[in-house]
């Protein structure tokens, strides 16, 4: 399997450590919010490379993160806690916009059909751990202490920003007055505030160096190493995430351990609506609920992710996912080839597990998903004109395949019922008679039912109206 690795800035070949287990980390929701589509382009993305992991045979264990405390409105370590800022919007406690927030999201990823990370940990749940790196990197000297908190030192690192290839001279140069004056280098970042004196914070805890809460960088390092080991085979989020966030765990991981942080660092574009950034000012703001009341199906807004490679940037609109409700209606209808009337004439064969095959190996080549898409609807236009009754074992086969590599949920339809079937059997017995009238009116019957028809030159193939 082939990655394009951020680090290496090219495709390089996924080589787990301990193969066929495979440590992942990716980037999870702040839960001060509903998380808007953008995030949810994102989080379908590191769905599909776990499955791809799975179907490529390696064992993936999945770590994502649930950030209910120390995310800071600005990744200058400056402005208050997300959490805290969504208390005040919604005359509610931290406590509970963290609570009902990240409760919406883990039930939400079964509406998207989202595998389930084997670990879903919650930043204030690893308080204790995420002091005890804090201590750590203390003791080891790259750390100190300003009235606002406790500061990671970049300056003690010679490789500081590899992983965007910062060129911290010229970004001391640029750099604007510090809000934050006490800081020795701009890059300087919190790994432990303290809370404002004479305030009380609804998220605070005591530490060695006063009151307070981590940073925000701190509990992606500490939920890694605690679960997967100082060293991880990927590290996923977006791209975002690559000159601040993704910087600052490398730094602190590494600087703690002494070991690598991540062998493989995979990013996700960002998405546009309607060609222009996601703003609410814009009205351009949406959720999966804004989705499913406009009519469309989840399972359309997970085949409009997949349409895109995930290091390309991609466009919502709602043009966009009309197109994509209509192409997973002729997935559905392509599924529903395995039900077909058993006395169907065979055709020339179509080699399905070959298209399993290349479906595969697209997805093992960096998720090339708009490669995949392509060969489906090359098969479906195949198979669209008859269905070879040896086939059907075959076709359920590579369905199952495609559901666990896609999760699209093809699988989830049921066959018409004794009645519908009844129809077409009384229909293709007119039909081999020339009895076109009786013919005609089974058909129109059929459709009033929810089934329309259509004769090839293999019988009868049947699709719900609709799709």
């Amino acid at each position: 399997m082939k990655l394009f690795n951020t680090a290496a800035r090219q495709i390089e070949e996924l080589n787990p450590q301990n193969s066929p287990e495979a440590t992942v980390y990716t980037c999870g929701p702040t839960v001060y919010d509903y998380p808007h589509i953008g995030n949810w382009f994102t989080f379908i993305r590191y769905d599909l490379l776990i499955r791809t992991l799975k179907n490529s045979g390696l064992k993936p264990k999945w770590v994502m993160n649930i950030t209910d405390v120390g995310h800071l409105v600005s990744d200058a370590d400056e402005g208050e806690d997300k959490l805290e800022k969504g208390a005040r919007r919604e005359g509610k406690t931290a406590w509970d916009i963290a609570d009902y927030y990240a409760n919406y999201f883990t039930e939400a990823l079964e509406r998207v059909n989202m595998l389930k990370p084997d670990f879903l940990p919650r930043a204030t749940e690893l308080i204790p751990e995420q002091i005890d790196l804090v201590e750590r990197l203390e003791e080891k000297g790259f750390t100190y202490v300003i009235d606002d908190g406790v500061y990671f030192d970049t300056s003690k690192l010679d490789d500081y920003g590899k992983l965007a290839k910062l060129n911290l001279e010229k970004l001391k140069e640029g750099a604007r007055v510090e809000v934050n004056t006490q800081k020795k280098n701009p890059t300087d970042f919190a790994v432990w505030k303290l809370s404002p004196k004479g305030e009380q914070r609804d998220m605070e805890w005591g530490s060695p160096w006063g009151k307070g809460f981590p940073g925000w960088h701190l509990e992606c390092s500490v939920m890694s190493m605690k679960y997967l080991g100082d060293t991880i085979d990927i590290h996923a989020g977006g791209i975002d995430h690559i000159p601040v966030h993704h910087t600052n765990e490398i730094a602190q991981s590494e600087s703690a351990t002494g070991k690598t942080f991540s062998n493989h660092w995979m990013h996700a574009n960002f998405i546009l609506v309607d060609g222009k950034k996601m703003s609410k000012s814009l009205n351009n703001f949406y959720t999966l609920e804004d989705i499913e009341e406009k009519g469309f199906d989840l399972e359309a807004f997970r085949l409009l992710v997949l349409e895109s490679h995930y290091r390309t940037g991609a466009n919502f609109s709602w043009d966009t996912i009309n197109a994509a409700q209509r192409r997973l209606s002729s997935y559905r209808a392509f599924a529903d080839l395995r039900f077909q009337p058993k006395e169907n004439k065979p055709i020339k064969l179509v080699e399905i597990k070959n298209y399993q095959d290349y479906i595969k190996t697209a997805l093992e080549d960096d998720l090339n998903t708009p490669k995949v898409l392509a060969l489906i609807d090359e098969l479906a236009d195949k198979l669209h004109s008859g269905l070879n009754q040896s086939q059907l074992e075959d076709f359920g086969d590579f369905l199952k395949f495609l559901d666990n590599a896609l999760g699209l949920r093809l699988l989830d339809s049921e066959d018409i019922n004794s009645e519908q079937k009844l129809l077409l059997v009384e229909r293709q017995s007119a039909r081999n008679t020339q009895d076109w009238d009786k013919s005609d009116e089974i058909r129109d019957t059929l459709n009033e039912n929810g089934i329309k028809v259509r004769d090839t030159d293999s019988g009868q193939i049947w699709e719900r109206v609709g799709t």
